[in-house]
């Protein structure tokens, strides 16, 4: 009888606990700021007022927070006490304490709704990984390009910056120095490439342009990432881009646009001397990546009868097409994904629109009913006058200041500059340019007023 009272007792003074837990950060959510946690660096150590890591400024990168969503961090067995009714049990967010067995006990219907809770708040601000590749004269366009995530994204964003180490402290200093600091963090890392080969893959294409192929093998605790060139803006939230990681099926592993839409104008299928994917080839200026299941994959290929994964397959490649390939790395995942279709997943050209879609007329069709989601400025078109409409949104965001009015300092400004681009094929169309931006803008402000 004594011991069926004290696995009550224990059981009551557990439910108890978890009230107070519950009280608490009710407590917390009422007070000003939300209770909102403070920026943690990639070790998980708070850091007051929500600063930056720093390691571009001492020079050297920082170790990625491990950030998997298949890790199994989110599943919590609880150690019933040693009554016979009682039953261990793997709790998580979908198994409701409603729906709990009855020879369940109470301490674990408590503990799991305290669970939940936490969960719920954890997994809502879930971080998007971001990278991009710098070299040369690029921290300004990087950062710009940075600047347009910032603005538009909901969930936080966790930025990887691969750079040359005479960049890590500039970029280390702008971005520490700007605003909303518990909406992103960041890490910079060397360039790297396998030693034995390192010289080869610096030069191919643009000077550390094929960093990217080797980001799976780099970021090893990264789940999923999104990479993108510096030339990149984004006109509508990384979330919504994000959310195609969801949408790929049992055997696709990234997710790129084509590289044209009209084959009359296309590029590798009039003069590409290898294989490429599709009808048209394939951009790789944003490519979504689930890193694990790269990592996981045995790839076809036309060198071996053997499949060969990630990390074996790149530098044969290279071997046998350097010859005949003309835009690096790029051409290499074209190769690729030929051999392997069923494992790319397409997104329409308004996730990657370039010059390409309206110097010779608008042919991208998406772009043109929903707006442009996100602006590749490639060819340096944002900074030269051959296309003033690409340059003008570029100018308009780098100059935009955070905590500034979107739509006086951003909106407004940049529609009148696109109306002075109308003698151009692009600036004809410049209101596909802003129909995006504009929603966006629009869905910032019903936000924040709902939420006053």
């Amino acid at each position: 009888m004594r011991r069926y009272v004290r696995v009550a007792l224990l059981c009551l003074g557990c439910g108890l606990c978890s009230l107070l837990y519950g009280s608490s950060q009710l407590a917390l959510q009422q007070e000003p700021g939300g209770g909102k946690p403070q920026a943690r660096d990639p070790a998980g150590r708070k850091r007051a007022g929500g600063a930056r890591a720093e390691a571009g400024s001492a020079g050297r990168a920082e170790s990625a927070p491990p950030d998997s969503t298949e890790d199994s961090r989110w599943k919590v067995r609880f150690i019933p006490t040693s009554s016979k009714k009682c039953k261990n049990l793997s709790v998580s967010y979908w198994n409701s304490y409603w729906m709990l067995p009855s020879d369940v006990c109470g301490m674990n219907c408590f503990w799991e709704a305290a669970f939940r809770y936490g969960f719920m708040k954890t997994h809502l601000a879930e971080k998007m990984h971001l990278a991009v590749v710098a070299c040369g004269e690029r921290v300004e366009e990087t950062v710009t390009m940075l600047k347009s995530a910032i603005i538009f994204s909901i969930r936080p964003l966790q930025f990887h910056i691969f750079a040359e180490e005479q960049l890590h402290n500039s970029f280390a200093a702008i971005l520490n120095a700007l605003p909303y600091q518990r909406k992103f963090n960041y890490t910079i890392y060397p360039i790297t490439f396998p030693t034995e080969s390192a010289a080869e893959w610096k030069k191919l294409f643009k000077p550390c342009a094929s960093q990217r192929l080797f980001l799976p093998l780099i970021l090893k605790d990264v789940d999923s990432l999104l990479y993108v060139d510096t030339d990149i803006l984004f006109l509508r939230p990384v979330d919504d881009i994000w959310s195609f990681l969801k949408k790929f099926n049992s055997t696709q592993i990234a997710a790129m646009a084509p590289e044209h839409e009209e084959p009359r104008i296309g590029w590798y299928n009039r003069f590409a001397r290898h294989p490429y994917y599709g009808v048209t080839g394939i951009n790789s200026g944003v490519m979504l990546m689930n890193m694990t299941r790269i990592r996981r994959k045995y790839f076809k290929n036309d060198m071996t009868t053997a499949q060969l994964q990630w990390g074996e397959i790149l530098m044969p490649l290279l071997k046998k097409y350097k010859l005949n390939i003309t835009w690096g790395d790029q051409d290499l995942l074209n190769i690729m994904f030929f051999h392997n279709p069923e494992s790319l997943f397409v997104f329409p050209c308004q996730w990657n629109y370039r010059p390409d879609h309206c110097i010779y007329g608008s042919n991208c069709k998406e772009a043109e009913e929903e707006g442009i989601f996100i602006l590749h400025g490639n060819r340096g078109v944002y900074h030269d006058d051959k296309q003033p409409t690409f340059r003008a949104i570029y100018e308009s965001i780098k100059r935009y200041s955070f905590g500034d009015d979107l739509v006086n300092f951003l909106l407004q400004p940049l529609e009148l500059e696109l109306q002075k681009t109308t003698h151009t094929y692009c600036g004809r169309i410049y209101k596909v340019f802003i129909k995006q931006l504009t929603k966006s803008i629009r869905y910032i402000y019903d936000t924040r007023s709902k939420g006053s």
